[in-house]
């Protein structure tokens, strides 16, 4: 799976296929362990089954959209990535940033933290989807888009024969998409040095999903 991708919705729709769940409608956070079987469970002739004969499929999402909506939700709303990654951040990267509690890490600072990481290491949030999903050793029957997401999630749903009365779900009320304007504030708000020296972390996820590059213009930023 994919964070930051509808990762949570997906499992939802699984939970149901299985029984774990009563409906994809349930309120609350998704318990992202539990009910759930991974490959990593599995030995290694289970696993060369089921990546051989089951069908197979990923969602993925503009690069630089899923890294912001990642920062938003993990600095901005959860504590325990406040403390672990957010704290250690700005202890690198600001002078005299020993007292945060990880909960005002600039968009910068977390670009120049990813900038600095090794792509094998990085949290499975900001871990580039070729890395995630080895797109290039995996033999996807599908890969659906983000901002394809309900017409791409109903064609999958269709493939695998769900029953008519599993949909997938709409969007948990609490959740706070990225809007194109708030993808403008952040980029134009950031060092374009910053986002040009990403880049290449990305590059793969970009070329390989046909996603394009970002604009930081001067034009596109007085826009």
């Amino acid at each position: 799976y994919v964070p930051k991708v509808a990762c949570s919705n997906w499992k939802r729709v699984l939970k149901v296929l299985d029984g774990a769940l009563e409906s994809v409608d349930v309120k609350g956070k998704m318990d992202h362990k539990s009910d759930l079987v991974f490959l990593g469970d599995m030995k290694p002739e289970e696993i060369s089954y089921r990546l051989k004969h089951y069908y197979k499929f990923i969602f993925v999402r503009n690069p630089i959209e899923r890294l912001l909506s990642a920062y938003r939700n993990k600095f901005g709303e959860i504590k325990e990535y406040q403390q672990k990654y957010g704290v250690e951040i700005i202890r690198r990267y600001r002078k005299n940033g020993g007292n945060s509690a990880g909960d005002d890490v600039s968009f910068s600072e977390f670009l120049q933290y990813l900038l600095d990481e090794d792509v094998e290491r990085m949290n499975e949030h900001w871990m580039p989807i070729y890395n995630l999903c080895q797109p290039c050793a995996v033999r996807y029957d599908f890969i659906g888009s983000y901002e394809q997401l309900h017409a791409d999630a109903n064609h999958v749903l269709e493939h695998i024969q769900s029953p008519s009365s599993i949909r997938f779900p709409e969007r948990q009320a609490w959740y706070k998409p990225v809007t194109a304007e708030t993808l403008h504030y952040y980029l134009c708000s950031t060092p374009q040095r910053l986002i040009k020296e990403l880049l290449p972390k990305y590059i793969l996820d970009f070329s390989l999903f046909a996603y394009p590059l970002p604009n930081v213009t001067s034009e596109f930023c007085r826009q």
